[in-house]
């Protein structure tokens, strides 16, 4: 009979345990500071030049050596 109650008691101890490290959390931590720290903005990414695609063979072009080449 003991040999089912650790296999069933299993979620609720892993939920204890959540909830207690996530009272832990919220009591015993230190809180964040009242005001962000200002940090240096950083410029926003911009690539030099927009990536050139690959020309798309034509729908209606006949599949052949050189165009398969590509």
């Amino acid at each position: 009979m003991y040999v089912l109650i650790v296999p069933a008691s299993v979620p609720f101890v892993l939920l204890a345990t959540v909830m207690g490290l996530s009272w832990w959390e919220d009591r015993i931590l230190p809180a964040p500071p009242a005001e962000p720290v200002d940090h240096p903005a950083e410029a926003p990414f911009a690539p030099a030049a927009p990536a050139q695609l690959a020309e798309l063979t034509r729908v209606d072009t006949a599949l052949t050596r050189e165009v398969a080449g590509r």
